[in-house]
């Protein structure tokens, strides 16, 4: 119980701590790509770098490094994959740090519930053996309430920490999704486009995408 109780308030520090990054991130805030891509095709490239660099959401970062990429005639291609593949991949790592931990939280904590379980259990029969042939009903029923409260509160903290996961999982996919889309429209406005480069170190080869 212990053990569940500093796991329940580590999953609610990882939470709080990711919603407050998302939120001063200004992840859903994504008006401007539409806006730096028109600016784009008016051949204003200083004003669109102006506006992106007023913005703190990462497909900003991924944004301006493309448009400063795109904009040098030395770089090919290639290189600017590679750029744009190496400032994706630092602002979705920075967006997915702690992450893990909440997923193992997740998964160790019903884990945890029945291996007290198991042990309140184990106890609970050692106690009715001592007593032998006077059997008190109470002694075990007591006992076995008390060993499935770890399997209860192992849930309790298990469902909110998974919930929490897949909720900010898919708010860093939305992201992942926004910087792909957003890299092509630029790389193709100056005529540079890139091909398939994964997003984060450990994707699995059907998570790739284009230029971030």
């Amino acid at each position: 119980m212990v053990v569940l109780l500093v796991l329940s308030v580590l999953a609610t520090a990882i939470i709080l701590v990711k919603l407050y990054q998302f939120y001063q991130s200004g992840l859903r805030q994504l008006g401007f790509v539409g806006h730096v891509v028109s600016v784009l095709r008016r051949g204003q490239h200083s004003k669109a770098l102006r506006v992106l660099q007023q913005q703190r959401n990462p497909v900003a970062r991924v944004m301006e490094s493309a448009v400063q990429c795109g904009a040098d005639s030395r770089m090919s291609a290639k290189d600017i994959e590679a750029e744009v593949s190496r400032v994706g991949s630092a602002q979705i790592r920075n967006l997915e740090s702690w992450l893990r931990g909440l997923s193992a939280i997740a998964h160790l904590s019903p884990l945890l519930g029945l291996l007290g379980t198991v042990m309140g259990m184990i106890t609970a029969f050692m106690r009715l053996e001592e007593v032998g042939s006077r059997v008190d009903p109470s002694i075990l029923s007591g006992g076995i309430w008390e060993a499935l409260l770890t399997t209860a509160f192992g849930l309790t903290v298990a469902i909110p920490a998974m919930a929490a996961f897949y909720y900010l999982e898919g708010e860093v996919d939305r992201v992942r999704a926004a910087m792909k889309d957003a890299v092509i429209r630029i790389t193709l406005y100056f005529g540079k486009s890139p091909t398939r480069v994964e997003t984060r170190d450990d994707a699995k080869p059907e998570e790739e995408t284009y230029g971030v």
